[in-house]
């Protein structure tokens, strides 16, 4: 999630433990260990200029849940044998405040599509619920009116009340994003039935900054497809549109090391098309179609065969202005014909 959700979630977190009198200190405290976790990205950055292992490194170490523990613990002792402030009068109150400071952080990270790997070092695919997007305003709000009363409030008895408050109707916000996913899930699972695509692997996400409208992409034997699902206007059954991929280019790459990674970061949600004889990877998680936020240069062709390169990321021609106003009227309105954006149409039969 974005930086200032992170820093109210581990405020109000923090400030919801310790005693009241201890309140606005751990406000403080919580917003720095929330967002401590994605300061990954400066040791990342000066490692490597690959972008693809600064993809794909980002959410690792710092968000392991069998790291982010000893972590916790180490900050704790530390405040608690040298600081001789608010940690040693209240050990056991301020030990559950940091931990779960920190480890609230990749847990909402986990709720997004991104990929978050949760049991780094051991490595399996990264967890990406994709229930919510990676900025939504209803999330967020509800703690950061509970941490700005707590700000000046401080140990008085409506600080405490709307911190809580803001922790339920948040954590009630997520619990609404799983059942809208569910129902979501459930109406392209009977399309994609109808359409012959009952096994093909496929995935669910919430549009930006809304649980309303969802984008659902499902893969297919020479590319794959899209659909879109309004929440509060669509009725009919799921429309998708197809879009063609050179899967002969990807599997040819396969074995590439940058390739192999993106395939184990995305779960293999990836499209590739070949551009001046440059194979180019998009995460297909995120974006829609034709613009992805992740582009990635990969491989060159040469005579009968490949090239590998190293991996540049190819720019965003993306209007956010454009593709925000888009979001909202389609939010709202049950479109004529399926998609976004051009493609080959295909229905339920």
């Amino acid at each position: 999630m974005d930086s200032l959700t992170q820093i109210v979630l581990g405020a109000s977190v923090a400030a919801a433990i310790v005693p009241a009198a201890h309140r606005r200190a751990a406000l403080a405290a919580g917003a720095v260990l929330g967002t401590l976790p994605d300061l990954d990205g400066f040791p990342i950055a000066l490692m490597t200029d690959d972008p693809v292992l600064r993809m794909t490194l980002h959410r690792g170490l710092t968000h392991s849940l069998l790291v982010l523990p000893l972590i916790a613990t180490a900050i704790w002792w530390l405040f608690k044998r040298f600081g001789k402030g608010r940690v040693a009068e209240s050990p056991v109150r301020w030990f559950w405040a940091i931990a779960l400071a920190l480890i609230t952080h990749p847990l909402l990270d986990a709720f997004t599509v991104y990929g978050t790997q949760l049991w780094w070092p051991l490595t399996p695919p990264p967890a990406m619920w994709s229930s919510v997007f990676i900025i939504d305003p209803l999330y967020t709000v509800w703690l950061l009116i509970g941490v700005l009363v707590a700000a000046f409030a401080g140990p008085r008895l409506i600080a405490g009340r709307l911190i809580a408050a803001g922790l339920v109707l948040s954590t009630a916000y997520l619990g609404w994003s799983l059942v809208a996913k569910t129902v979501v899930d459930r109406e392209a699972d009977r399309a994609l039935v109808a359409m012959g695509l009952g096994d093909a692997p496929r995935f669910s996400v919430p549009m930006p900054a809304n649980t309303v409208l969802w984008r659902v992409v499902a893969m297919t034997d020479d590319g794959y497809v899209e659909g879109f699902r309004s929440l509060a206007a669509d009725h009919g059954p799921m429309q998708f549109t197809a879009y063609p991929s050179d899967v002969a280019a990807l599997r040819e790459n396969a074995g590439l090391p940058a390739v192999q990674r993106l395939a184990w970061f995305n779960h293999g949600f990836m499209g590739a098309t070949v551009v001046d004889g440059t194979l180019q990877l998009s995460d297909l998680r995120m974006g829609n179609e034709p613009d992805y936020f992740f582009r990635f240069n990969v491989a060159r062709r040469t005579g009968d065969g490949w090239t590998s390169i190293p991996p540049t990321q190819a720019p965003m021609a993306r209007d956010i202005a454009s593709t925000w106003n888009a979001t909202w009227a389609r939010i709202w309105h049950e479109p004529a014909s399926p998609g976004l954006e051009t493609g080959e149409a295909v229905g339920t039969h």
